[in-house]
């Protein structure tokens, strides 16, 4: 059954699935540098088969399926879904993609209490696995690379700059960051752009980080860090932004979400939420990575935010969407954290090792090859708010480079 649904996929390049017998199994069509993969049990095939995205990334960890050197499981995952894309092997996988689906409000109810407990699994790790593949800001969400060749570093703060272009700052303005992470875009923006920051998170590693980054750099008087929710939030502020945290929400508190949102932005206000989406239709979270890496979140569908903005009050005013950034930041940090794979050991164990390398691998695969990308979602109350033309995006932008960090931004208007 397992050849069968390989030959249903690899129709490109050379697989080679040796099983725990020893017999081998080749598919594809003889192209390229053969892969190897071994299957270490005989329960691994019925797995794969019946399914694969939840037993594949499960048989990596507990070591019972090994790639051959020199490929990686990175390699084997690019073979796969090179073929696939987008698409589903067979009906059957179809099938129990549209039940997962179904129960996908459940899968992703998260009420204040629960959330917390969803960002803790994540976020709350031994903070060293962060510094082994993250830049030293700890921007852990897709970078921006105005050029191929930029490093990380370089492509962050392009991110950074990105975003607070499209807010259009102005000295002395209140801003909201929900899902701060450790604190970076809250420091730049207060460092920049002479305004006051209040960023919210529900990891405790997160909030005492940033907190202490803040105090650090002198800023406690104009940064705040809130361990809360920001559904308990009650200020209203001139700008609201949320990098990587929309991923949490869960498609069944869209409308709450937006309705906050509304409620804490000024009448004048402009709000940028930063989040990955899927080119495809609806879905549902792919089962390994809501078991091990983000419990109760979920890539929304284009359609899916658009209809909810639509109802919610709130206007989108600007719409970009980043094709292959995340990739290219996937496809660093997984660099770096191979580089750096045996003090992860030592932090953890083999097998967080290999569940984290199945993260990145299979995350940046899907950013090239699934249908993944990043959507910035320009937001306002009223539809005079922002100038009439995109032209003072490029210009605070092209000002934002000559600046140095830290720093203060000269006036770009």
């Amino acid at each position: 059954m397992f050849g069968v649904l390989l030959r249903q996929i690899v129709k490109r390049g050379t697989l080679v699935v040796v099983d725990h017998a020893g017999r081998k199994l080749t598919f594809g069509d003889g192209t390229g540098d053969p892969l190897v993969i071994r299957l270490m049990d005989a329960g691994v095939a019925l797995g794969l088969t019946l399914n694969p995205y939840l037993k594949l990334g499960e048989a990596y960890m507990d070591g019972r399926l090994v790639v051959d050197a020199p490929h990686s499981i990175y390699d084997f995952l690019v073979l796969v879904l090179s073929n696939l894309g987008r698409n589903y092997p067979n009906r059957f996988m179809l099938f129990m993609a549209s039940l997962r689906r179904l129960k996908r409000r459940l899968d992703q109810h998260n009420p204040v209490g629960k959330a917390k407990q969803n960002v803790a699994h994540h976020y709350d790790l031994d903070g060293g696995i962060y510094d082994l593949f993250l830049d030293a800001d700890r921007q852990y969400s897709c970078a921006y690379y105005e050029r191929l060749d930029m490093t990380l570093e370089e492509a962050q703060l392009a991110k950074k700059r990105h975003i607070s272009a499209k807010l259009n700052l102005q000295p002395g303005q209140k801003v909201l960051d929900i899902g701060c992470g450790w604190g970076g875009l809250a420091l730049y923006l207060a460092e920049e752009f002479d305004v006051e920051v209040v960023g919210v998170t529900l990891s405790e590693e997160q909030h005492r980080l940033a907190t202490r980054r803040a105090a650090e750099r002198g800023l406690s008087n104009r940064v705040t860090i809130l361990l809360q929710d920001y559904r308990t939030l009650t200020q209203r502020f001139d700008r609201i932004v949320s990098v990587g945290m929309f991923e949490h929400v869960g498609v069944g508190h869209f409308p709450e979400y937006f309705s906050r949102v509304r409620d804490l932005l000024a009448d004048d206000g402009v709000a940028l939420i930063h989040t990955i989406g899927r080119l495809d239709p609806p879905g549902s979270t792919n089962p390994w990575i809501a078991k091990y890496i983000f419990p109760g979140g979920y890539i929304p569908a284009l359609s899916e935010v658009a209809s909810v903005l639509e109802r919610s009050g709130l206007i989108l005013t600007d719409l970009e969407i980043l094709r292959l950034h995340y990739a290219e930041t996937l496809k660093e940090w997984r660099r770096r954290f191979m580089a750096h794979r045996d003090i992860a050991a030592k932090i953890y164990d083999e097998r967080f090792c290999r569940m984290w390398e199945f993260y990145l691998a299979g995350s940046e695969s899907s950013f090239r090859f699934e249908g993944m990308v990043n959507f910035q979602f320009q937001i306002t109350k009223t539809i005079d708010a922002l100038p009439v033309t995109r032209d003072y995006m490029f210009e605070r932008e092209k000002a934002l480079r000559t600046v140095g960090i830290p720093g203060k931004l000269a006036t770009a208007d």
